[in-house]
């Protein structure tokens, strides 16, 4: 089982190597954009682990009123950096510290598969909690369930956890906490560590409007 604090001090420790190895323009990114894109100018968006602050509130901050959250310090060290003046929070998806209907929008890209299994429902929750009434969501999750580590991740000889719930208990989760699923779409593997695996698109993105 993935344990939070574990997560945390990974994200810290290998903070700088992870910038160094995500692309702005990664796998999902097209996708992402044209989901920014079709929001408001005014709308208020959270980037709910918001690690080193891109893609998303780079691209956001010309644009809309943005917020990113995340449980590492390091992380949003790099984002103050990496997007200066951008609105920063350190707190954990599970409570999110933030007022119910804050937001218009919620990006968790890439983050909510670092989330103890048990704990998914709880940040779905959250989600719809902190979106206004017909607020729009984009969520990336694994294809399918999966838990496991990797003692070097990206060579860093730091260990990294996942808990993945699947794209089928995320779509029961969403709809749960009342969202319907606008779209859905596959994406292969952003950081190409899985180069051998059978499943060519081991990742699922859903776009979600909040009902009401």
């Amino acid at each position: 089982m993935v344990e939070r604090d574990d997560v945390r001090r990974a994200y810290d420790e290998l903070a700088e190597v992870y910038a160094a190895q995500r692309s702005e323009d990664g796998t999902g990114t097209e996708r992402l954009e044209t989901f920014l894109e079709s929001l408001p100018s005014s709308a208020r968006v959270l980037d709910a682990g918001c690690g080193q602050g891109t893609p998303i509130l780079g691209r956001l901050r010309d644009s809309t009123d943005a917020v990113g959250v995340d449980f590492s310090r390091e992380q949003l060290r790099l984002a103050a950096g990496n997007v200066p003046g951008a609105s920063l929070v350190r707190g954990d998806m599970t409570t999110l510290p933030f007022a119910t209907g804050a937001f218009d929008a919620v990006v968790a890209y890439w983050s909510l598969i670092h989330v103890p299994m048990d704990d998914h429902p709880t940040v779905v929750d959250e989600f719809a909690r902190v979106l206004r009434p017909g607020g729009r969501l984009l969520l990336c999750e694994g294809t399918t369930e999966w838990v496991g580590e990797n003692t070097d991740w990206l060579d860093s000889g730091v260990t990294m956890t996942w808990n993945i719930a699947g794209a089928e208990t995320t779509r029961e989760q969403l709809r749960d906490a009342g969202f319907e699923i606008v779209d859905e779409w596959g994406v292969p593997e952003e950081l190409g560590e899985d180069e051998d695996d059978a499943d060519d698109e081991p990742w699922t993105f859903f776009s979600a409007r909040l009902d009401g």
